[in-house]
């Protein structure tokens, strides 16, 4: 095949690619319900960090064995708070930041769509623990509770704002201050949405699943986050990442507001068993992604281009482009490779652009589950932090802990099974 039919051929595929690739991203990066749930996650963020980080200093190495039992204890105590107060409740800051940011984009009050949301979700919330009435368990404020949430986030913003548009309001007089005015404007619309939510409670209290919340984790919540916890399934979500980052568009905001809430879901549970001290049951999590591979340079982990460049790269272009890229690189911001290189649109690293993330992510995973390394513990490190100190982060410093001995080394014929198994 001669150069010109090669050129031409590359230019086939990338047109059919771009047909049928394009048009599904658009919608995606455009859809108002994937953007107030990526921007509801966004305002928990800085909650969660504030936790993750109380967890780390909590578990600091070797603490355990400088202190007396009671007084590591006493420790843990104090700092505990900090992270029952956001990372246990993480559920409740994303439901009031999709409920704001969608009646947000509806030009309507957002701060009464945050509400209103965060009102319905409890209300189909279970508000018995051991046969105690009126306590709401904290599980289900957390990830238990995060499916809930975000379906009644988006239900209870559209129904006010359906209310809303209907001029189901009370209107105040021109006099009266506008703080007020809002209130008693909002106060039939708020009504009438949580109205439903209540019957919608009743009525659910009859079936077999007694609660809403039982019904989603049953039926939508734990059968996705038994798919997302899988190999198969990160796979596929990498190269969804990377082929959208091909196109010029951010794969990775476009596919974390599809799977967040599963690996959201899956962190939780590793953070609960972290602070137990028991088994972390996941090895894909949120943390898996953002610390292990996004973590690592950025989307495609060209940190590792940019290394070569500088050692062996021989275009001046090429070195100048190094130089810019290796301080955002080392950040994990590789834009400036991406686009300088080029990356997007360029079918000659289309191949090693797919490929090299799901090698990395293969690899990860198996050495995770035969305990070369250890797993992520739940703790949410922001994805700027540079390589290796993220990893020492994300695993609560379990470096210490993760000892690879004759008995584990044995069992990994069983877990490389298990993982074969998981490909079926």
């Amino acid at each position: 095949m001669t150069k010109e039919e090669r050129t031409l051929e590359n230019s086939k595929f990338m047109q059919v690619l771009e047909n049928f690739l394009l048009p599904i991203a658009d919608k995606l990066n455009n859809n108002r319900y994937l953007s107030a749930l990526r921007d509801g996650f966004m305002v928990a963020l800085p909650l969660i960090i504030f936790g993750s980080i109380f967890v780390v200093i909590a578990n600091f190495p070797f603490l355990d064995r400088l202190l007396s039992e009671d007084a590591y204890a006493a420790y843990q105590n104090a700092l505990g708070p900090a992270s029952a107060s956001t990372l246990s409740i993480m559920g409740l800051f994303v439901i009031i930041g999709i409920g704001y940011k969608l009646t947000e984009h509806y030009k309507g009050e957002a701060i009464y769509g945050g509400v209103v949301a965060i009102a319905a979700f409890i209300i189909l919330t279970p508000q018995v623990l051991e046969g105690v009435a009126g306590v709401i368990p904290a599980s289900s404020l957390g990830a238990e509770g995060m499916f809930l949430g975000i379906f009644t986030a988006f239900i209870s913003a559209e129904l006010y704002r359906f209310f809303v548009q209907k001029d189901l309001m009370i209107k105040m007089p021109a006099g009266v201050p506008a703080a007020v005015s809002k209130s008693f404007s909002a106060l039939i619309p708020i009504a009438l949405t949580l109205s439903v939510f209540l019957f919608v409670r009743i009525v659910m209290s009859f079936t077999p699943f007694d609660t809403v919340q039982n019904f989603i984790y049953t039926i939508i919540q734990e059968p996705l986050t038994q798919l997302g916890s899988g190999l198969p399934a990160t796979i596929i979500a990498v190269l969804l990442i990377q082929i959208f980052w091909f196109f010029g568009l951010h794969g990775q905001i476009i596919v974390n507001s599809v799977f967040d809430p599963i690996w959201y879901a899956l962190n939780e549970q590793n953070l609960s068993a972290f602070q137990n001290g028991t088994e972390l049951p996941n090895i894909i999590t949120k943390q898996f992604i953002d610390s292990f591979l996004v973590g690592m340079g950025g989307s495609g982990m060209t940190l590792a281009v940019v290394i070569l460049i500088i050692l062996i790269g021989r275009s001046r272009q090429l070195k100048e482009l190094g130089k810019l890229g290796g301080p955002p690189g080392v950040f994990n911001v590789n834009e400036p490779i991406i686009f300088g290189l080029p990356i997007i649109m360029n079918p000659l690293v289309l191949i090693p652009w797919l490929v090299a993330p799901v090698v990395i992510t293969v690899i990860t995973y198996i050495s995770m589950s035969i305990g070369l390394v250890p797993k992520p513990a739940g703790i949410i490190v922001p994805w700027t932090t540079p390589p290796l100190l993220s990893g020492f982060l994300a695993t609560g410093n379990a470096w210490a802990r993760c000892r690879v001995t004759s008995g584990k080394l044995s069992n990994s014929n069983g877990n490389m099974v298990a993982i074969l198994k998981d490909f079926g």
